[in-house]
């Protein structure tokens, strides 16, 4: 066999891989996974939904379009997370989770409303922590004993699906606290995810010299890494509520709305892309 004819054979082999795992999202429930306030602008586009309650955590059913979609309301942190998602999966058996939600800028050139995808995602506040500073690295699979790479990379036939549906997607212009309008971006880039709301400028600047980190929050990779275990393709959606500095807080709140309302939307073009079946 040929050199050219083995590549062949691989590129057909993984396009007909892409083609049988968007066959399955589309005929999938997709579970969509955030905190209570940055999820409702998803559950608000719900119809026909209806609430259950899985052990005291509030879930709520419905559809977009064609899909059945199931929604989650998670705690803030990653053990919260790592709970609803549980529920989620073992409740509901979704073949795709997408978080949904806000994030801190890490990248200089964010700003709010914009619209992060998780191409990888990290917990940066896991490993060895020394004197002069921590040594990252991913956690280990308490099933099979491997080491989960640190920076943990989205499942590529979920992200061409997000790439696609995002090159169609307008978001809305919408006016900042200083009175300036702005049209809002969305781009791909590294999510870092721990147990702290971040407000330090020095920290933040750390985490984009070590990771490459273009934004900041405490949930995504505790999710990414509880459906890695249970083999469900994972995707986290984030957008820009402040810069992660001393204004954090402040910050949150004045663009808390604007921001889930941002993620919603690219959540939901990612669901209506999976329902048509796009690649």
């Amino acid at each position: 066999m040929s050199i050219h004819s083995g590549a062949a054979r691989s590129i057909a082999l993984a396009i007909l891989l892409l083609l049988v795992a968007n066959d399955a999202f589309s005929q999938s429930i997709v579970g969509v996974l955030g905190i209570a306030a940055e999820i409702a602008p998803i559950e608000r586009r719900l119809e026909n939904s209806r609430e259950v309650n899985v052990q005291g955590y509030v879930f709520r059913i419905g559809t977009l379009g064609e899909r059945q979609v199931v929604v989650g309301r998670s705690g803030a942190g990653k053990v919260n997370a790592a709970i609803v998602a549980t529920l989620l999966i073992g409740e509901f058996k979704p073949a795709v989770v997408l978080f949904s939600g806000t994030a801190g800028a890490v990248d200089p050139s964010l700003q709010p409303g914009d619209v992060v995808i998780g191409a990888s995602v990290a917990q940066h506040d896991v490993g060895l922590q020394l004197p002069d500073g921590i040594r990252r690295r991913g956690l280990r699979n308490a099933v099979t004993g491997s080491l989960d790479p640190l920076l943990v990379p989205a499942p590529e036939p979920l992200l061409s699906v997000a790439r696609r549906s995002a090159k169609e997607l307008r978001l809305p212009a919408f006016r900042t606290v200083s009175g300036e309008e702005r049209s809002p971006q969305i781009v791909e880039g590294i999510i870092a995810t721990g147990d702290v709301f971040l407000a330090d400028a020095g920290l933040r600047e750390s985490l984009r010299t070590a990771l490459g980190a273009s934004a900041i929050e405490m949930e995504g990779a505790a999710v990414v890494q509880t459906c890695r275990q249970f083999n469900v393709s994972c995707l986290v959606i984030r957008s820009v509520t402040d810069r992660a500095d001393p204004q954090a807080w402040t910050n949150y709140q004045a663009y808390v709305a604007i921001a889930s309302e941002h993620a919603a939307l690219v959540t939901a073009s990612i669901i209506a892309a999976l329902e048509s079946g796009s690649q």
